[in-house]
C-alpha cells in the first residue's frame, strides 16, 4: 500500500514539474506576443474627423509639385529665382521683355539686316521680332529709334555727324503688301523637273522662278515720335533696317546676367 502511494506521489510530483517547466516559457513568450499587440495597436492611424465632408490636408500624402517644391527650397531657391524676370538689358513690360536698344551688328552683318535676318535672329538670341503693335505700345517706355529732334534721353537718335545725320526708324515683324493678288506676298515658283499628275490628266507644269523677297511685300516701320510712337512707312522685306528683339520672362533671369 506505502508503495502505490510513493508511487503516485512520484507521478504527481513529475507532472507538477512539467507542468512549472511548460508555464516557466510559454507565459512570457505570450506576454512578449501582447506586448508587441499594445505597440502596433499604438502605430495604427488615428481616427481622423472630416472637415465639411474632407480630409484635411494634413493627412494626405504630398503630390509630385509639392515634392519638387521641396527639394527646390532644400536647394536654396527663393521665389526671385523662381519667378520669371527680365533681363538687365532688357525693359520689363508685363508678361514680356523688349530689348532697351537696337541689335548690335558685327562687321559683316552690316547691309544685311532684312527681314528674314532680323526675324531669324531674334530667334537665334532666343526672342522673337515683335509686332508694329508692340512697339508702338512701349514708345512711352522704351527709346525707340527716333529723328534728330527727338530727346536722347527718351528715344535712340542719330549723335555721330561724321558720316551725316539722320532720321532713324526701326522693323517690326508686321508685314503688308503694296499690290493686289496672291504673287504680291511672293512665290516659291515652279521648279525645273515638276511633273503632272497623269492619273489626273495633268500637263507637266511650266518652270517658272521663286520670288521669295518680293518688291510687294513690305514690313511696317515704327520711330519714337517724342514717346507717343509713329508709323515711318514700308520697306521692301529684302532691304536692311534697325531692330530689336522681345523675349519671354524666364525664371532667374536678372540674377544670372547680374552673376
Amino acid at each position: 500500500m506505502m508503495e502505490r502511494l510513493n508511487r503516485s506521489a512520484g507521478f504527481a510530483a513529475l507532472f507538477v514539474a512539467l507542468l512549472a517547466l511548460v508555464l516557466a516559457v510559454t507565459v512570457p513568450a505570450l506576454a512578449q506576443k501582447g506586448s508587441a499587440r499594445r505597440k502596433t495597436a499604438k502605430k495604427a492611424a488615428p481616427v481622423v474627423k472630416l472637415v465639411k465632408g474632407k480630409i484635411p490636408a494634413r493627412y494626405l500624402p504630398a503630390v509630385a509639385r509639392a515634392k519638387r517644391a521641396d527639394r527646390l527650397g532644400a536647394d536654396g531657391a527663393t521665389s526671385e529665382t523662381l519667378t520669371g524676370s527680365c533681363s538687365p538689358e532688357t525693359v520689363d513690360l508685363g508678361t514680356w521683355c523688349l530689348a532697351s536698344a537696337l541689335t548690335p551688328l558685327e562687321d559683316d552683318e552690316i547691309g544685311k539686316n532684312d527681314y528674314l535676318f532680323a526675324t531669324q535672329k531674334c530667334v537665334d538670341l532666343g526672342g522673337w521680332l515683335p509686332t508694329a503693335a508692340q512697339l508702338l505700345g512701349a514708345a512711352p517706355r522704351v527709346k525707340l529709334a527716333g529723328t534728330i529732334d527727338d530727346s536722347r534721353l527718351t528715344a535712340t537718335t542719330d549723335l555721330d555727324p561724321s558720316d551725316g545725320l539722320k532720321d532713324r526708324r526701326e522693323m517690326s515683324s508686321t508685314l503688308i503688301t503694296t499690290a493686289a493678288g496672291s504673287s504680291a506676298a511672293g512665290s516659291q515658283g515652279v521648279t525645273d523637273g515638276s511633273k503632272g499628275d497623269p492619273k489626273q490628266g495633268e500637263p507637266d507644269p511650266v518652270p517658272l522662278p521663286a520670288n521669295p523677297l518680293p518688291e510687294t511685300t513690305q514690313y511696317v516701320t515704327v520711330y519714337d515720335n517724342h514717346d507717343k510712337g509713329g508709323f515711318a512707312g514700308g520697306k521692301p522685306v529684302s532691304q536692311p533696317e534697325n531692330f530689336r528683339c522681345a523675349f519671354n520672362k524666364s525664371e532667374g533671369a536678372a540674377q544670372r546676367e547680374s552673376n
